[in-house]
């Protein structure tokens, strides 16, 4: 490690060497305002499409996002398909991966359409995925293969905390908008229904800000970790092409021997 930052991949990092890394922080931002937030936009798909007037796009909405977090997951093996023709730090596809959420909250922003909320929820869906999957090799590959597990779930610390969090951003954003929605409807004595966009633009503009953060640090974290991505590869192009010279050699060898 120099000047603090990774040289070299599935270095052993201790909990108490982790959590002075700045480079699993800008991690931990990236996870936090990233894959967090989309899982937190699914708790939030009922009350979202009922504000919206699309109380029976519900259910089609959840399989949605399910259906394209499961294709996320699916994506995030593509740096080791395409490790042959494209190399890629793992880090890179991360950020790469991070690039819709921002985009789907803004354009949820912009618009309360049907064919605006099914495409905004199919790429955070898709977004996610990615990052959930994807966050186990990355945190094996940064801070070593034997802590993963203690790693891996000091990383997942953000969930709790961020559903905790985003939820109370978009509890008191609704809440303030139920007043000048466009029908306020009396659930109970002390309960009433927020209807219309204004109910949750404010919360996708700042979930979309948030998610550029998550970003942003995201591309820091690529740019710190790339040399060590880099000299990894090397590494193991190198092993790969002295392999079968080692191989016919010792045959050799032992063929003179016999």
């Amino acid at each position: 490690m120099e000047k603090g930052r990774l040289t070299v991949l599935g270095e052993e990092h201790s909990a108490k060497l982790l959590v002075r890394r700045r480079d699993f922080w800008l991690y931990y931002a990236a996870y936090f305002c990233g894959g967090t937030i989309g899982l937190v936009y699914s708790n939030n798909l009922g009350q979202i499409s009922q504000s919206l007037g699309y109380s029976s796009l519900t259910s089609s909405l959840v399989t949605l996002y399910s259906s394209c977090s499961f294709f996320g997951r699916l994506l995030s093996a593509a740096p080791d398909f395409l490790r042959d023709k494209i190399y890629f730090a793992r880090t890179g596809w991360l950020a790469v991966a991070l690039v819709p959420t921002p985009i789907a909250f803004f354009l949820l922003a912009a618009s309360g359409s049907e064919a605006m909320l099914r495409a905004g929820t199919g790429l955070i869906g898709i977004s996610s995925g990615f990052v959930f999957s994807a966050a186990v090799s990355v945190t094996s590959e940064l801070f070593g293969p034997n802590s993963a597990g203690v790693n891996h779930n000091i990383l997942i610390t953000n969930i709790p905390i961020g559903s905790l969090l985003y939820g109370l951003l978009a509890a008191l954003v609704y809440d303030s908008n139920e007043g000048s929605s466009i029908i306020g409807v009396s659930l109970l004595k002390d309960a009433t229904l927020c209807m219309g966009r204004s109910c949750y633009r404010q919360t996708f503009i700042w979930w979309g800000c948030i998610s550029i953060v998550g970003l942003a640090s995201s591309l820091f974290l690529f740019l710190r970790t790339r040399t060590a991505y880099n000299r990894f590869e090397r590494n193991r192009n190198r092993t790969q092409v002295m392999q079968p010279y080692s191989q016919s050699s010792s045959q050799s060898s032992s063929q003179s021997s016999s």
